[in-house]
């Protein structure tokens, strides 16, 4: 047979709507039941909860570290996506502080969904690593905008900010860091704006 005969291979498909609206439903409760119950959520309740059968959730998520790992990652792509709606919708400086304050947001539901992500296989420094490149480049994105508005001083570092704001949340134990976290990401920006 001629190179010319040989068939090409089928274009990948994209998932079928409500497949992709199935996925997302079991994510959507698969947070809440591992926030409130850890690893140990009965994936047929969280099936149950979603409105599906137990094999549609297991042809999606063939083990709970996948549907674990896969709660996690959307959480991390939603927060990812949010720069550009931002970027979008608002001007620079308020854009990036709005992420900022969703990042607080995220870290803190992450805290109770971290129990769960001890349970795969690296744990959840694992699973953490696996998302920083995407979280930098969304922050470094609005960041970078900000600065080329003249919003935030031409010398300020995108990376000293993220990492000013990721040591915050090494009090996340204690009561009442969101309300702190909120705090210095507004000192953060002040510290970091023009001074004429």
């Amino acid at each position: 047979m001629s190179k010319k005969n040989v068939p090409s291979p089928p274009p990948a498909r994209k998932p079928r709507i409500d497949a992709q609206r199935n996925r997302e439903r079991i994510l959507e409760f698969a947070k809440q039941a591992f926030t409130r119950d850890g690893a140990a959520a009965s994936l047929d309740e969280i099936a149950r909860q979603a409105g599906i059968g137990p094999g549609t959730l297991y042809r999606h998520f063939p083990t709970r570290d996948v549907l674990i790992e896969a709660v996690y990652r959307a959480e991390v792509e939603k927060l990812a996506a949010a720069g550009p709606r931002f970027a979008a919708a608002m001007p620079p400086l308020d854009a990036l502080r709005a992420w900022m304050m969703l990042f607080i947001d995220h870290v803190s539901s992450k805290m109770l969904i971290v129990p769960a992500m001890d349970t795969v296989a690296g744990g959840s420094s694992r699973l953490i690593q696996g998302s920083r490149d995407l979280i930098r480049s969304a922050f470094a994105a609005l960041a970078q905008r900000a600065i080329a508005s003249g919003d935030l001083r031409p010398d300020t570092d995108p990376n000293d900010l993220l990492r000013a704001l990721v040591g915050i949340f090494h009090t996340a134990y204690e009561p009442g860091w969101e309300q702190t976290a909120r705090r210095l990401v507004d000192i953060l920006i002040a510290g970091s704006r023009p001074t004429n």
